[in-house]
């Protein structure tokens, strides 16, 4: 018993402490962190609670996504604090915001100013940034090598989240769509909390058949997408009982923790290479990773009495003297002075290249049309008349997709970057086109069109925040990529504003003002602006296929300028900065045991 306890102690700790344990408790956080896509199933309810107009009510829309996607503050705080502070931060900023939504829309305070749900809404949004700058981030730094598919795989855990958690609210608290924001409130907080101190960077180390083990995640995510979308056709022809809910609602959270067997089986061979390889008078003898600190501690002792050269875990860097001096020159004396693609960009030298400026264009179009597609999801069910239940499928729908698409874009991406040196911007333009096809299905429906138009805006938008994230990682490096993925997205509210609020809110309201006009009504008749009919978004969603075959083309212009970069081997760096690490680290072994 004695030894049995002393051997799965040390064996715990080091899943706990290990690399695969991080990426699993990243996968629970992005899977709580999408809250923002169930905006169409709860807009309803703060619309006819509070009375808003669909432009007020787009305006909230934008809040939402200005807090969901100007994520540059929770970047620069996590450049200055460690990981489990941001995800501390966020899971407050979460429960704070949509608590107070909930709060307001169920009358137990009194109905606040627009502003002020404009605030609520945008506060409660942005701790996506928090969790995405905490988990991603660190995974990303964790597997340079495979961020690709590292941003495939949690961005698609985050395009599930939507169906997820439409399951785990039907559970507790039946078809109550404002008890919905009620979820939304306390389970991301709760999961971010659990789950703060095992996201942290650890040493870049490579695994042989470390791809093999993405592809498990990738097999197991792909079930769970496969039973959400079986079990939200089944939910629309089918009228579930609270048991049923409670069933469907289980087997959600049992794929959702395969990936813990999975990271235990890793760890359980990374533990027997290692009691195979440290034997101290025939006993085996574990030694845990070393810490964040612990490890530069032993970098700069290597350093100052061997003049090695090391990796820096947070940002694939070497420490070389040189460069260090280099690096305490002003940002603003560097800025004109960019390094080569792929190199350490500084954030002023990265946001002011023309590179950054093609990625943010393509980006205001691409994501702005998206996103104001999947805001007005509920509203363009209802304008076609399409029953409540039918709408709240067209949001899963565009969840689960909007999975697949992530998964997609990182594995195949990859792939075909490993493979056959294609650049990763034609994918994000081939994806703008594909995207372009959705919103005319919506502009000109027929019968079932709006389900082929869900599926394939949940796809191209799900593909393309991978692709953006992965291109500013591989064009300006990981040094500061807190902050630099989180400027990329900044251009997707300001789209989201322009094409949401400013295009389509406004064209809706006209036609439903006309069709009052009709009935001799004026708007202060009725309680909310309702349209219905085909002509209600016609104009808009052909505005948006506009919009979009325009960022397809510009993301064409950096497919041209960066061909040559990525014809080269772009991760060749990586490998030898991880083979350099393994070397010291065996040194270090052999030195111990000697």
């Amino acid at each position: 018993m004695a030894l049995w306890c002393t051997q799965t102690a040390p064996f715990a700790v080091q899943v706990v402490q290990g690399r695969w344990f991080t990426v699993f408790a990243s996968f629970l956080i992005m899977a709580g962190a999408g809250a923002t896509y169930l905006f169409g199933i709860y807009s309803k309810e703060i619309k006819s609670s509070l009375g808003y107009d669909q432009t007020t009510l787009n305006l909230l829309g934008f809040f939402k996504d200005l807090g969901a996607n100007v994520g540059v503050l929770s970047g620069l705080i996590a450049e200055v604090v460690p990981t489990w502070a941001v995800l501390l931060i966020g899971s407050a900023m979460n429960f704070a915001g949509y608590f107070m939504i909930w709060m307001a829309v169920t009358g137990r305070t009194a109905p606040p100013r627009v502003w002020l749900m404009c605030l609520y809404i945008c506060v409660g949004a942005n701790s996506q940034n928090f969790a995405n700058t905490g988990a991603l981030v660190t995974c990303v730094k964790n597997f340079p090598e495979s961020r690709g598919i590292m941003l495939g795989l949690l961005k698609g855990f985050v395009g599930l989240s939507g169906a997820v958690m439409t399951q785990i609210y039907l559970a507790i608290y039946g078809n109550d769509s404002k008890s919905l924001i009620l979820l939304i409130a306390w389970l991301p907080a709760a999961i971010s909390v659990v789950f703060v101190y095992t996201i942290r960077t650890l040493p870049v180390a490579r695994q042989p058949h470390e791809l093999k083990v993405f592809y498990h995640f990738l097999y197991v995510s792909i079930g769970l997408a496969l039973f959400l979308m079986a079990i939200t056709i089944v939910e629309k022809q089918v009228t579930f009982s609270r048991a049923a809910y409670a069933g469907s609602a289980s087997v959600v959270c049992v794929f959702l923790f395969v990936p813990l067997l999975i990271t235990i089986r890793e760890e359980v061979l990374l533990w027997s290479q290692l009691s195979s390889k440290r034997t101290y008078n025939n006993h085996p003898v574990w030694t845990p990773p070393p810490s964040k600190a612990e490890g530069r501690a032993n970098d700069d002792a290597s350093l100052a009495s061997e003049q090695v050269v090391v990796v820096d875990s947070q940002n694939g860097r070497t420490g070389d003297p040189m460069k260090d001096t280099e690096e305490k020159m002003s940002c603003f004396l560097t800025t004109f002075n960019k390094p080569e693609r792929g190199e350490d960009y500084t954030i002023l030298q990265a946001l002011l290249s023309i590179d950054m400026g093609i990625l943010f264009l393509a980006t205001l179009c691409g994501l702005g049309s998206s996103l104001t597609a999947v805001d007005n999801l509920g509203q363009i069910g209802e304008s076609l008349g399409y029953p409540a239940k039918t709408v709240s499928s067209f949001v899963s729908l565009v969840s689960i997709w909007n999975y697949f698409g992530r998964v997609f874009a990182g594995f195949v991406s990859e792939t075909l970057l490993a493979k056959y040196q294609i650049p990763r911007p034609l994918m994000m333009t081939l994806v703008l086109l594909l995207s372009c096809v959705g919103h005319i299905l919506i502009a000109f429906p027929i019968p079932g069109s709006v389900y082929i138009a869900s599926v394939i805006i949940g796809f191209s938008f799900g593909a393309q925040l991978p692709l953006l994230f992965a291109i500013i990682s591989e064009l300006f490096g990981l040094k500061y990529y807190s902050t630099l993925f989180n400027c990329g997205q900044l251009a997707s509210p300001l789209g989201s504003y322009i094409l949401n609020v400013k295009v389509t809110g406004m064209l809706y309201d006209n036609e439903a003002l006309k069709e009052l006009a009709k009935k001799g009504l004026t708007r202060s008749d009725v309680k909310e602006l309702t349209c219905l009919g085909r002509h209600c978004y016609r104009i808009s969603f052909v505005i948006l296929a506009a919009v979009t075959f325009f960022g397809a083309l510009v993301s064409f212009i950096l497919v041209v300028r960066t061909r040559e970069f990525y014809r080269g081997d772009i991760y060749k760096k990586f490998r030898e900065q991880a083979e350099a690490a393994e070397k010291q680290h065996e040194e270090k072994e052999i030195a111990l045991f000697m």
